[in-house]
């Protein structure tokens, strides 16, 4: 058996890592901008989910700062990180099958992607610290 690491999972966990710091800065942003300005995002009346822009802001601002520190954690294999890395991977993939009637094309990449983000943390998740 070879313990090499395998090229494909670095990448696709260098992948994930780097998608996860982008993403996490951007919540981030959203997140100051929401509870800085309350009134910056249009809020429609019909929605069904109620909830005050700051308090969005705030769920925004954590959230972000947690996915920001996993992916900077993910490159050196913590396994926390490969925990919140799935979990998020697992959301890409729920919410690009609800807009698979809309966007077919994109919602099968995002699928793919988060199918293969899932493979590299689950499976070679670790293979990142040694590479």
């Amino acid at each position: 058996m070879d313990n090499e690491p395998s090229g494909w999972a670095v990448g696709w966990t260098a992948f994930a890592g780097i998608m996860m710091v982008m993403g996490g800065v951007w919540w981030i942003i959203a997140g100051i901008v929401a509870i800085a300005n309350d009134t910056f995002y249009a809020v429609t009346p019909d929605y069904i989910f109620k909830f005050d822009v700051t308090t969005w802001g705030w769920i925004h601002l954590i959230l972000g700062i947690v996915v920001l520190l996993a992916g900077f954690y993910l490159f050196s294999g913590a396994v926390w990180a490969r925990t919140v890395g799935v979990i998020i991977a697992v959301l890409w993939a729920l919410v690009a099958f609800a807009w698979l009637p809309w966007y077919p094309v994109w919602a099968i990449v995002f699928i793919a992607v988060s199918v293969f983000v899932i493979w590299a943390l689950t499976v070679h998740g670790r293979d990142i610290a040694e590479a």
